[in-house]
């Protein structure tokens, strides 16, 4: 009988459990590992199917959204009739959506090959989110269906056997904690690119050299990856340097003009519609080992980048490319107090992106998030990024009970340069609109977003609260709220027109089956 499927979900569920491996909240980890039904239907009648891998998921979630739609970016925080104003078509800067994801996987795992293929079908109901006319369709950015593939993929090697293995085809990137390339799950619908990436894996360590192209999100279409497109890189990582998990990459994202109008519908989100450039990350990423510092755990990130950068076609010397220098940093330290309830967990995190210090230069100094998993990091309510950012976190994470965890973060947001703009979440510029022939983000208008480099550039702040609970074997369900209060840079923006903090509440039901 092949163990391998069974071995998988023993160390994801061992390491979900480890207090401090994660700096940001997790869901509880099963009490034991689950399988899933089919498979465990499958490996009763025959040992042997326990080389297939048959099973899925389905996520329920409804959140609802006040003074921030997450989406376009022009109206988080505006005053409703200035938010109306700016995004024509919409009732109000409110969102209240319900969104379901459901996955389903068939696998197969022989000694030296192994197979994949997963579906997924994601929806979205009163999403307010789109641009008029898309609204009265119901259209969202997180909307991918009826039924679409998610991954589609073959393996080839064994590393107990020889060190090098193969994966071809279209999957899923997760490196490190997934600062600047994940699987983006939670969005309705993820994130995958095709290509392939190779292996190498000893006792010393391992390394994976991947090419690949982003795959675009298309509803009601099959979904095909962005020929204009291209990431690839190179990312190491190793035991060996005493007391630590040691990584270092290379990354380069290399994207050319066709690609903002490659099929791209008009529910396609940022970061597919994109500009050309050619960015190459250089980065260290450093973990404490397990139970290696007692109860300590700190992580720290750095990267910089290098490169060029095409400017919109509006902006200044459209037909040039500034030359792109860039860098960001983020520390995490935590501490856990193993002996009382709830094995608590505080920790201080702070996390720093530099931006563009002069939008007329020939230079292009704002960091390159590239495709990362930011709701774990600055701030649930999905607002910010790794951009133009000084973000100052607190952490407190508690585990009441078996079944229950629970987290209570806090941060800090500054524009690390308001000589540049205030990012959203997918690292669009919020930028001001033109209504009744006035642009509202004009310099100091105070009547929307724009470059205001004499503002103060105190954004805001951010309380979240988040927990979980397991249900069943085979289901878990999330609570979550945030509140954002405003900064001077925010009210600031909208001084003349009005703004408002914003809210966002949530609840989550995951089926594994």
């Amino acid at each position: 009988m092949n163990p391998a499927p069974t071995l998988r979900a023993a160390i994801l569920t061992a390491i979900a459990a480890v207090p401090g491996a994660f700096a940001q909240y997790a869901p509880p980890a099963p009490l034991q590992p689950f399988p899933g039904f089919i498979n465990t239907y499958l490996r009763n009648q025959d040992a042997y199917l326990a080389n297939w891998d048959v099973g899925g998921s389905a996520r329920f979630r409804y959140e609802v959204r006040e003074n921030n739609l997450a989406a376009p970016p022009n109206s988080d925080f505006a005053s409703t009739a200035t938010a109306v104003a700016t995004n024509p078509g919409k009732i109000s800067n409110d969102n209240s959506i319900f969104a379901d994801k459901v996955l389903f996987r068939v696998g197969y795992t022989d000694k030296w090959w192994g197979a994949l293929a997963e579906a997924r079908s994601s929806s979205v109901t009163s999403d307010n989110r789109g641009a008029a006319p898309n609204i009265a369709t119901g259209s969202s950015p997180e909307s991918d269906g009826p039924v679409e593939l998610h991954q589609a993929y073959v393996t080839i090697g064994n590393h107990k056997e020889f060190p090098v293995s193969l994966k071809v085809g279209r999957q899923e990137l997760s490196y490190g904690d997934e600062r600047l390339v994940g699987a983006f799950a939670w969005n309705n619908i993820g994130r995958v690119f095709d290509g392939g990436k190779l292996r190498w894996q000893n006792s010393w360590f391992g390394v994976d050299a991947f090419a690949t192209r982003l795959v675009v999100p298309d509803d009601n279409n099959f979904n095909t990856s962005n020929d204009y497109e291209y990431f690839s890189g190179l990312y190491f990582n190793t035991k060996k340097v005493p007391k630590n998990w040691t990584e270092f990459y290379v990354l380069a994202r290399n994207v050319s003009p066709g690609a903002a109008a490659f099929k791209a519908p008009s529910t396609t989100p940022a970061p597919f519609n994109t500009s050309a450039r050619d960015i190459y990350t250089i980065g260290a990423r450093f973990r404490s080992a397990t139970n290696e510092w007692g109860n300590w755990d700190y992580t720290v990130e750095t990267a910089g980048q290098f490169g060029d950068w095409k400017r919109a076609a509006t902006g200044v010397r459209p037909n040039e490319r500034d030359s792109h220098e860039a860098y960001a940093i983020s520390g995490n330290v935590g501490y856990t107090f193993p002996e009382a309830f709830g094995t608590p967990r505080v920790a201080l995190e702070y996390d720093y992106a530099t931006g563009d210090s002069d939008p007329n230069d020939d230079r292009h100094e704002t960091f390159d998030n590239l495709f990362p998993t930011n709701h774990k990091f600055y701030g649930y309510m999905d607002l910010v990024p790794w951009q133009n950012l000084h973000d100052v976190r607190g952490i407190f994470q508690l585990k009441p009970h078996p079944r229950v965890t629970f987290a209570l973060e806090g941060h800090l947001f500054w524009l690390a340069d308001t000589h540049d703009r205030f990012y959203n979440v997918a690292g669009v510029p919020r930028a001001g609109a033109t209504i009744g022939g006035v642009n509202t983000g004009a310099p100091g208008s105070g009547a929307g977003y724009g470059l205001n480099p004499t503002y103060n550039g105190f954004l805001g702040t951010e309380i979240d609260a988040v927990c979980g609970v397991i249900l069943t074997k085979f289901s878990n369900l999330e609570f979550g709220y945030g509140h954002f209060f405003r900064g001077a840079y925010i009210k600031d923006t909208f001084s003349k027109t009005g703004s408002q903090d914003a809210d966002w509440v949530y609840t989550q039901l995951l089926v594994r089956f």
